[in-house]
């Protein structure tokens, strides 16, 4: 059920951007506005973004198998990677049109049509930006919530070229001199840079999981204490490495226990960790190593002691 939510939103995201993509690009020709026709790139990189994470959600969700035997998780990550490229190149592309346009002003005709255009595009986003998000944090999918990020960014460049556009209907209406043709393709500028920071905050949320960086502290410090409430009957733990792909967590460590514990036991006391760890994290994969403890702690496994000993 969370993946199919997941794809549910995937979908809703493209429906939604390609029907804004050809309202934008229509209007921006139509009425010559740089601006908006930067806009209708930027939409245009979301619907293709869409397409990407819509593809990365059914991919990751595939099950283990012998040639990918840690899942297919990454997908995910490679997709959000790709994703915040596809917004860098919307955005060299936009400061090159709106750079000329600076060079050579042309003068909008009817701003205000484009500014109710860039206002209906502004609610439609939030309101599929706000589902997508929903959705992201109940599935943990970075890829949902990268496509969220691009139309959240959407909505604020289309309130700044709405903005713009209102700007140069309000300076026509009150009859005031000058040549004023340079605010949409500013504008169109000002959208660029809000585009390339939205794609540095994806590219560095979702290149980290490649390079297996640990799970967040939060989290870490959630496993550290489940380890804790076990001192009673563990001596100690030391090894502890996370990772992230996509929505699946993978947590190994050592534990070491009263060598005269019997296989049995020790069985239970991994179960239990596993068991109270899942609770806490969800999708994760557990990795559990039993080690005998004399007592004789080395500098590896000091750290995590959980018994007193006094070195003489």
């Amino acid at each position: 059920m969370p993946q199919k939510n997941a794809a549910s939103a995937a979908k809703l995201s493209m429906v939604s951007n390609t029907c804004l993509t050809l309202g934008k690009l229509i209007t921006g020709l139509l009425i010559g506005s740089i601006s908006i026709i930067s806009e209708a790139a930027h939409s245009l990189v979301d619907l293709i973004a869409a397409f990407i994470a819509f593809a990365a959600i059914k991919e990751s969700a595939k099950p283990a198998d012998n040639e990918h035997p840690y899942g297919h998780g990454k997908f995910e990550n490679i997709s959000g990677s790709v994703e915040a490229l596809l917004i860098f190149a919307a955005a060299v592309y936009i400061i090159y049109e709106a750079v000329s346009r600076l060079i050579s002003p042309n003068p909008v005709r009817m701003p205000l049509v484009g500014a109710l255009v860039m206002f209906v595009s502004a609610a439609v986003n939030f309101f599929v930006s706000q589902r997508l998000f929903k959705i992201a944090k109940e599935t943990d999918s970075i890829a949902l919530e990268a496509d969220g990020w691009h139309l959240r960014a959407d909505v604020w460049t289309s309130v700044g070229v709405m903005s713009a556009l209102l700007i140069i209907t309000l300076l026509k209406l009150l009859k005031v001199g000058g040549n004023f043709a340079w605010i949409d393709p500013a504008a169109a500028l000002v959208v660029a840079l809000m585009i390339i920071k939205t794609a540095v905050k994806l590219t560095v949320k979702s290149v980290r999981d490649l390079f297996d960086v640990s799970l967040p502290d939060e989290e870490v410090a959630e496993i550290e204490n489940i380890i804790r409430a076990q001192a009673h009957i563990i001596s100690g733990c030391h090894d502890l490495k996370t990772r992230k792909a996509g929505n699946k967590r993978f947590v190994e460590f050592h534990i070491l226990v009263n060598p005269k514990m019997t296989v049995l036991q020790s069985h239970e006391i991994t179960r239990e960790l596993e068991k109270q760890i899942s609770l806490k994290l969800e999708n994760s994969t557990i990795t559990i190593h039993v080690e005998p403890c004399d007592y004789t702690c080395t500098p590896k496994c000091r750290t995590g002691c959980l018994v007193k000993i006094i070195d003489n």
